[in-house]
């Protein structure tokens, strides 16, 4: 299995889009009303949002590779692009995002690997992200990772208030 990974630009929005659809519904659809899974989908992975996104020079996409094919894909933000007030010394974790068929095989880690990395080159002394409450498998990882949970925040799921565990990590 040879993994590669390779930072996403504009010109990748379509891909970013369907691999964006496809992992959501495969993780979110069967807790969350079709109706409130079309609306945030609709919301956060549109082209127009989706490029902006791409654009923004605090938010940064990487695509991973298995044998040439896209497995999935991480996005970091620093600075304005985060989603929560951390301050300047945080990079935040917003979506590390591994297709079904790819998962159990180390991705997720070498994704997070890759965000520490960045962390690191940017002099950024914790990394944080957002985890849906319910969504047990992740906050496991995150657990076995190093993360510890220090808050929470609200998410919408179209017209659905859940709450997400904010996990946060020291590297430096």
């Amino acid at each position: 299995m040879t993994i590669n990974i390779k930072k996403c630009t504009i010109e990748d929005s379509r891909i970013l889009q369907d691999i964006s659809y496809e992992t959501f519904n495969e993780t979110f659809k069967d807790q969350n009303s079709p109706e409130n899974m079309n609306a945030y989908l609709e919301r956060a992975f549109n082209l127009k949002q989706l490029e902006k996104e791409l654009v923004n020079v605090s938010s940064h996409f990487f695509f991973v590779y298995v044998n040439n094919e896209v497995a999935g894909y991480l996005k970091v933000n620093t600075n304005e692009a985060q989603s929560e007030e951390m301050g300047d010394e945080s990079l935040e974790i917003e979506r590390i995002y591994i297709k079904n068929n790819f998962q159990k095989h180390g991705l997720g880690k070498y994704l997070l690997n890759k965000a520490v990395e960045i962390a690191l080159e940017l002099n950024k002394k914790k990394i944080w992200l957002g985890v849906w409450e319910k969504n047990e498998n992740a906050i496991a990882f995150y657990k076995k990772m190093g993360f510890v949970q220090t808050g929470a925040h609200t998410f919408y799921m179209g017209d659905e208030e859940q709450i997400d565990f904010i996990m946060t990590k020291t590297i430096i």
